[in-house]
This record gives C-alpha cells, sequence and structure tokens, in this order.
C-alpha cells in the first residue's frame, strides 16, 4: 500500500495532520488540491483512488479527513468506523464531490457510516449534475469558510456536482443556481431555473463536517478553478497563484479559489 506522506522528511513517520483519499492521483485531478495545501504550508497523507487503506493506515493524532472522487468499496465497514470514531472525538471531515462522491456513479455512498456523519442526505441513485450553461454560486449566510471574497460582486461559476438534500441539522452556507441563457440579438438574457444547496456544514460528536458538492478540480470545478484577479503581465498578476505538491504536477489557479479552499480547511479541521 503506497501511502504518500506531505510532511517534511523528518516527520515522514509521523500520520500527517490532514488524511486525503481519492481524486484519481497526485499527477492527476489530485494536483490541485494537493497543490493548494503545499503552498498553504499544510501537510498531509494521500492515498489514490486505487488503493483502500485500512485502519492502521486511517487513525493517528488527524485534524482533518478529506475524502474525494474516491468510492465508499474501498474503505471496509471496520476503517469507516475507525474513521467516524476519530471524528466523534474532534476530527474534521470533508466530502468534496465529483464523480465517485456521495452517490454519483459508483461512489455509493449512501447508508454507509460515514454518510451518518455528513450533514446531507446522499441520494441512492445517480446524483450527478452536468451543466453545461451557466451554474452560479450563491452565498446564503456569513461564516468564516467565506469570509472576505467576493461572493456578491464577482460570483464563480462551476460546471457540475452532485445533488443531495442538507439534512434538518446541516447548514447551507453556498447554494448553486442553474440559469438558462438566451441570446436576444442585442445581448444575453439569463433566467435562474433551479437552486441547490452547494455547501453544507455540521457536527458529528466534536468533529465539524462539512459536504461540497462540487469538484475542486476539473473538469465540475469549472471557472471556480480560476476565481482571481485576471491573467495579466507581472507584478499585476499577483491573482494568480502557481502551485504543485511533492509528487504532483503544478497546477495554476486563481486566488480566491486558494482562499476559499484553504479557509474551507482550515474551519473544517480546526487548523491552526
Amino acid at each position: 500500500m503506497n501511502m504518500l506522506n506531505q510532511s517534511s522528511p523528518s516527520e515522514d513517520l509521523k500520520p500527517a495532520p490532514i488524511l486525503y483519499l481519492g481524486d484519481t492521483a497526485l499527477d492527476s485531478a489530485a494536483g490541485y488540491l494537493a497543490g493548494v495545501m503545499a503552498h498553504c504550508g499544510l501537510a498531509f497523507d494521500y492515498f489514490p483512488s486505487d488503493q483502500s487503506p485500512g485502519p492502521a493506515q486511517v487513525s493517528g493524532e488527524r485534524k482533518l479527513l478529506i475524502i474525494s472522487d474516491f468510492m465508499a468499496r474501498m474503505l471496509n465497514r471496520e476503517t469507516q468506523e475507525s474513521m467516524l470514531q476519530q471524528v466523534h472525538l474532534g476530527t474534521g471531515l470533508l466530502m468534496i464531490g465529483g464523480w465517485e462522491s456521495f452517490c454519483g456513479l459508483g461512489g455509493d455512498w449512501a447508508g454507509t457510516p460515514i454518510a451518518s456523519a455528513l450533514p446531507v442526505e446522499i441520494a441512492a441513485r445517480d446524483d450527478r449534475i452536468n451543466y453545461d450553461q451557466v451554474a452560479l454560486l450563491a452565498k446564503v449566510t456569513d461564516h468564516p469558510i467565506l469570509d472576505n471574497l467576493p461572493w456578491n460582486e464577482r460570483p464563480p461559476a462551476i460546471g457540475g456536482f452532485n445533488r443531495f438534500r442538507a439534512k434538518p441539522e446541516g447548514r447551507v452556507l453556498l447554494n448553486v443556481i442553474r440559469h438558462q441563457a438566451r441570446h436576444t440579438g442585442q445581448g444575453f438574457e439569463f433566467e435562474a431555473v433551479e437552486t441547490d444547496p452547494l455547501l453544507v456544514i455540521g457536527d458529528y460528536g466534536q468533529g465539524r463536517t462539512a459536504a461540497l458538492a462540487t469538484d475542486l478540480a476539473p473538469h465540475w470545478v469549472g471557472p471556480l478553478v480560476d476565481w482571481g484577479t485576471e491573467n495579466r503581465p507581472a507584478p499585476s498578476g499577483s491573482g494568480r497563484v502557481a502551485a504543485q505538491a511533492r509528487g504532483a504536477d503544478e497546477v495554476e489557479t486563481g486566488c480566491f479559489y486558494v482562499q476559499f479552499v484553504y479557509q474551507l480547511l482550515e474551519w473544517t479541521g480546526k487548523l491552526d
């Protein structure tokens, strides 16, 4: 079993504060979230989507468990129960959207121990929404995850998401509003047609939980990955962030994307 530890070399034998599962591999989609964490100085252990960690691999003094595009069948019940015990004692739990997250196409998390801790109701059948027009994110309420970002002045768009419902005890922070656009000959008209929860938070015991319906990597992340200042020649192009985790390709993203991801991880994992 090949777990990659992204701590400093002197700490390679010590479990990192964050455990990250999924998004194919570091040289693929996982390079985005891994790159942001490396850029922000967050140490993590990583398992690609084709590997199944056991209780020994997920244990340790973790602050945050991240599951993204990782099928439920890759974690047996004993392993999931071990993770839930950690969350109950204060570790954060975050599930990020994708074709193998929530229900997805083979994610199949409904009815699992992990699902019982998440603040959303997961569908028992395909919940993927692949949208070819404009899907904009809308802030519902103030929260530290959303602080100091231009949700009203410059709302970002995404390309797709998993459709779920917030549990009664869940708190919706962001919605995704799908629009239909038509060209009138003089310009475009946009009509809002449907609204779904995009980011829901909650608690499980002493741990914080969060469910983000969209992916943080292409293709579902859409324009969100470039959310920030336009790409301009230096030094005015400071809105772009180049990031790279060990074992991953370099990725380039928008500065607001990085800030949003960091604040999401920071709050959910109670990171220092």
